[in-house]
């Protein structure tokens, strides 16, 4: 298929010094770069995974689940007047 691109001129002229420089077509490098961006947007995103920054030992219990509401309360509010 035919089509006709809007190049600015420092680039274009860039493009053809490495065509000619390795034996390559201007086409053919427009070809390159095109499939290229191609493969990087069609690329699926890596899924997100987030990083394991717990304290304490893993199953270890904690020291606030033996204590009782009251206990857990007061030490929310310690030095706030509640």
């Amino acid at each position: 298929m035919k089509t006709t691109l809007d190049i600015q001129d420092p680039l274009l002229e860039q493009v053809r010094l490495i065509a000619a420089r390795d034996g390559e077509t201007l086409r053919s490098l427009v070809e390159q770069g095109l499939r290229k961006v191609v493969a990087e947007r069609s690329a699926k995103p890596k899924p997100f995974k987030m990083r394991d920054r717990s304290v304490g030992t893993p199953g270890a219990a904690s020291v606030y689940e033996t204590l009782s509401w009251e206990e857990k309360r007061a030490l929310i509010y310690e030095g706030r007047g509640g």
